[in-house]
Order: C-alpha cells, then structure tokens, then sequence
C-alpha cells in the first residue's frame, strides 16, 4: 500500500469509528479489554507491512476506547473534539511542521498570532497579555508559576537566570484548599515543597472565604480557581484580587475550564478575574478542541519571554514566537485546532456552546434530584455533584452506571465521603441525552 492509499485507509476507518460512536458502549466491556493482549508483542525482527499495523490498531483499538468524542461521555470535563478543529488537526498533521518560529513554519506562526488575540477577546483578558499554546494546563501552568517566581525575585533585587535559587528570597505560595491537582503538580516540580505551601481556607462550595486569606506581601503567588474542579464554583475574584494588589502579590488563575464562563452569559461569575497577572485555560475541555491544546496567559508577556526564552546561535526568534513563550523548543502547531473553532464557532457559538452545556447540568441535577439522588452543589456551571443515600450505595450506583456502557462518569470525594461528578461539556451532547442519563441513574436508584 502506498503512502497516499494508506493515508486514505486510515481517514476512511476514522470516518467509520465516528459514524459509529454514539451506538458504541462508552467504556468497552471485558471482551475489547481483554483483546488488547494482542499489542503485547516482542519487538519485531522484520517488521509489519503499514496495512497490517493500521489494521490492528483500529481493529483491535478502537473497540477499547472510551467513547469521549460521543454525547454520553460525563467523566471529566472533556469535549468532543468539534469537526472544524478535527479536520484542522488533520490538515497541519500533514503540513507536519516545526512551529517554533516564523522561520520554521510562517503559516503555524500567523495562525497562532491571531488565535492568541481571538482567546483575549473571547475571554475578555487583558489585550497586551502574552498567549502560548502549551500541551495542557499543567504544563501551562508550569510556565506561569515560573514566570510569578522569577519576576518577584527580580522585584526583590534578585538574579534567578544566574544566581539560581540558592541563597534567593523566598517566595510563599497560597493556594486554596480545593487547589487541582494540577497546579500542585506545578508547584512540586518547580521546587515549592508541599509542606510550605500556605493553605487558604474554602467555605462549603470550595471558594476561598476572603475573610481568611492568609496574610500576602510583595513575595508571595496567591493562585485562585475559575471553575472549582466538583462543583464548579469561583473564587471571589474581586477582595483576593484588591488584596494582592495592595500587597503586591502575584495572583494566578487555574482557569482550566471555568474561565470559559467569561465568553458567555455566565461572564458575571468571573467578575474582577481579569485583574490576575496569569491564566490558564484549557482547549481541549470545554472549547472541545483536540487534546494536547491548552494556553498559559500572562498579562506581562516581556516577563513570560524572558523566562522561557530558547534562542539558540542557530534559531533566533521574535520574544513572541511559541518556543520563546513555553517549554517546547520542537513543537507541532497546537494553536491550529484552536484557532479553527474559534473561527467556526465565532463569539457566539462560543457563548451559546458554554450557556447549553450549563442549561444541560441543570436539567441532569434537577432529573438527578427528582430521582432521590442528592446533589451537593448549586450548578453554577456544568459539574453536577451527587450522592446516594450513604456510601455505599454511592459507590455501587457508580460502579454500575460505568458498567452499563451507555454512559460513564467518575468518582470523587467531598468533604472525606464518596461522591461521583457528572460533566456535561461535549457538543455532541443533546437533551436528548441528559434525559437518557436520567432515565438510566433513576433505574439503577430504584435497584
């Protein structure tokens, strides 16, 4: 098989996965799991012919994928990838460019100048901010810690590219009690021991109650939440914000999905939020773009240049370029795919994609409710929080909705007990849907 035959083998198969993924179970049952002994292979003397490889990986592998990029998909806040940013990703996987620098690829570079403004707008963000298109809001957010840290120390008289951190002020971390993962992850690698972070306290949504901040100063990264990872509630930007600034704090946003609220009739809910110094957001949640996209935002971009500058004697480029502004110096042009939607969808559709996914939440906590279940948020956005009647029948429930495969959704605590989270956040997701998922979580209360 040629090189353009097989190419066409392969969208041909990935046409028919996504004719058939609204029928296909949304986690694959034992018989597809079990399959997947079949890529458990000695590393091949001779190898396979390219039809051979491609067979098995959609003949065996597509049955055993979860069924994210399909309407009944409510595990986290993952959307279907929409058919414009698809096809984009498509297209630059054969353009296959070095979309470090104009100089690499001038078509990755301009696309993703005008995507980088297209998310300031949408998200209503400071317009002078720096926008770089990184692979998640880890790795995003890693980038604008290292900026918050090293712009401090150089406020405090302090020499991080040369000196290091040896000997260096100290910069304090307050993170809320309900901080993601994620952003501790960040915090772990760039060397900010868990022990010393500064914890603020929540109140009983996951906000941090601004009535007991911990005290801040000129050293210190306070980091707040757009869109709390369980229930979906913000921090009350505006106090925290006044009293960073005062301060002289740097506050950063872990806004990984919530942030969208802003491109949409929900905007109220992220009023002040764009007093922070940083954000990141995520395109491969609710602006359902295809994984690996995400953006690390920084109000002042000649701080965020300096910090993850690349240039090399044999690769110069503009302090704005993508490899001047995050960790990849080799990297493919993940701002394409964000780029395609926002076009695609314009103001609007964005607007109207994030209003429908929260007027979806209501209806499946409303449904969930007359059921007998007890959901433990307000549904300020689009994460439903739910228990049974006790533990254990919150832990069963989950366990066999997840086996039913008609729709899968994950586990969680809150407040040390047993929860699971329903996100709605696909395009793919109609009423239709929420009221399967209703009809379905009802007959498994009933059992």
């Amino acid at each position: 098989m040629d090189e353009f035959s097989l190419i066409a083998d392969a969208d041909a198969r990935g046409l028919a996965y996504l004719r058939g993924a609204a029928a296909q179970r949304v986690f694959p049952d034992a018989a597809a799991l079990n399959a997947l002994r079949r890529f458990e292979e000695s590393f091949p003397t001779e190898g396979f012919s390219d039809a051979q490889t491609l067979a098995l990986l959609d003949e065996i592998g597509s049955p055993a994928t979860v069924v994210s990029n399909g309407p009944r998909y409510f595990g986290f806040v993952i959307g279907a990838t929409l058919p414009a940013a698809a096809a984009a990703e498509r297209l630059a996987v054969a353009w296959d460019q070095c979309a470090s620098s104009f100089d690499g690829s001038p078509v990755a570079a301009t696309i993703e100048k005008v995507a980088a403004r297209w998310v300031l707008e949408a998200l209503d963000l400071p317009r002078e901010s720096a926008v770089g298109f990184g692979t998640s809001a880890t790795a995003c957010g890693l980038t604008c810690l290292a900026t918050a840290r090293r712009a401090l120390l150089a406020r405090a008289g302090w020499d991080f590219d040369n000196d290091g951190l040896s000997g260096a002020p100290e910069i304090r971390v307050v993170v809320s009690a309900a901080a993601h993962i994620t952003v501790k992850k960040a915090l772990r690698v760039l060397g900010f021991g868990m022990k010393r972070l500064i914890v603020a306290p929540v109140d009983e949504q996951g906000r941090i109650d601004a009535e007991r901040l911990p005290a801040l100063d000129a050293r210190t990264i306070l980091c707040l939440q757009a869109g709390e990872v369980n229930t979906g509630e913000f921090d009350p930007f505006v106090p925290l914000i006044e009293r960073a600034r005062a301060a002289g704090a740097w506050v950063h946003v872990d806004g990984a999905f919530g942030l969208w609220a802003r491109a949409s009739g929900l905007a109220a809910l992220t009023h002040g939020v764009e007093g922070a110094d940083s954000w990141t957001c995520d395109g491969h949640k609710w602006l359902n773009t295809p994984y690996d996209g995400a953006m690390a935002i920084c109000r002042d971009g000649d701080a965020m240049a300096a910090t993850m500058n690349s240039d090399a004697v044999y690769a110069t480029a503009s302090k704005d370029a993508q490899k001047n502004l995050m960790l990849e110096f080799s990297r493919r042009a993940r701002g394409v795919a964000i780029w395609a939607a926002l076009r695609t969808l314009g103001r609007e559709g964005v607007a109207a994609l994030v209003e429908r996914h929260c007027r979806q939440a209501r209806l499946l906590a409303q449904g969930l409710r007359e059921a007998g279940y007890n959901v433990l948020n307000r549904v300020v956005l689009n994460q439903v929080l739910v228990r049974g009647d006790d533990d254990a029948q919150t832990i069963a429930i989950r366990e066999a909705a997840q086996a039913s495969g008609e729709l899968w959704f994950g586990a969680t605590v809150w407040e040390g007990r047993p929860a699971f989270r329903l996100s709605v956040s696909s395009w793919r997701t109609r009423d239709d849907d929420i009221a399967d998922a209703i009809a379905l979580m009802a007959r498994l209360k009933r059992q």
